[in-house]
């Protein structure tokens, strides 16, 4: 393979750890070079492609067969006591909370109607129900508002269906949702400072860079630090801001760390060195 460009933002990453910086609460992560870069279903015990190889062993006996791992049980309707949610009960109580008032003045993400959906998750039981086996399950759904820049969790009986009570918080950011994540790399490659994302991505593929979905996406929150940044991200923590670690598909890791996009006002800025 044609050894790659260096341009711009983008030296295109190959091995070992990158530490993240810039943040009070950032943590390092790390971007293996090799990993995935060319990765192939399938493999088998002669280093070919296609079926696995049947042969022999000592004397003439057969080898043994690949193992095959049981796909899981199919997921019932209803979890019980404290097993996690199901699907069936995720999108149930995602659309009970999600009630005409967050749907008709909340914004998404891509600048949408309606609340940004995060997820959810089981809700932790009462005080006086801890050691209660018949405790109510009830689930914890987290939407973000774009609108105004706040966390909102509903709480829902899976029971009876009522939202039990709903909280607001600002300049609480939880991990990223996928859709978050897939507009932030949007923003970014349609940004001038995305040309060296979309060269280095040229370089590896021969191909225009164009959507997300050419890219394997990670991501994560970043929060400003007090002259780490320059003024246009001094909000971040109060916003929704992303750094974004991209693959190409099949490729190598390319290094955006000196970028962070703001969802809250759809702009990308670059770190101060």
């Amino acid at each position: 393979m044609r050894e790659l460009v260096r341009r711009h933002l983008g030296k295109v990453v190959a091995g070992t750890a990158v530490a993240v910086a810039g943040t009070a609460v950032m943590a390092g992560i790390t971007l293996p070079g090799t990993a995935g870069a060319d990765d192939t279903a399938g493999g088998t015990a002669d280093g070919r492609g296609g079926r696995p190889v049947r042969g022999t062993g000592p004397q003439g006996q057969a080898a043994v067969p690949p193992a095959v791992v049981e796909a899981a049980p199919a997921q019932g309707e209803k979890g019980t006591g404290r097993d996690p949610l199901t699907d069936d009960e995720i999108e149930r109580v995602e659309r009970i909370a999600l009630d005409r008032r967050l749907r008709s003045s909340g914004e998404a993400v891509d600048g949408g109607r309606g609340a940004q959906r995060l997820g959810a998750e089981l809700a932790d039981p009462e005080t006086g129900e801890l050691d209660d086996p018949r405790a109510p399950r009830r689930a914890d759904v987290r939407f973000y508002d774009y609108r105004d820049d706040t966390l909102v969790t509903r709480t829902v009986d899976l029971g009876t269906g009522k939202v039990e009570r709903t909280a607001t918080q600002r300049g609480v950011q939880p991990p990223l949702g996928r859709a978050e994540t897939t507009e932030a790399a949007r923003l970014l490659i349609a940004d001038p400072l995305g040309a060296g994302l979309r060269a280095d991505h040229e370089d590896a593929t021969g191909k225009e860079l164009t959507s997300p979905g050419q890219l394997l996406l990670n991501s994560m929150v970043y929060r400003a630090s007090p002259g780490a940044q320059p003024a246009a991200l001094d909000r971040c923590g109060e916003h929704r801001c992303v750094r974004l670690f991209p693959k190409v598909k099949n490729g190598p890791w390319i290094d955006t760390r000196s970028l962070v996009v703001d969802l809250s006002t759809r702009t990308v800025a670059r770190l101060a060195r």
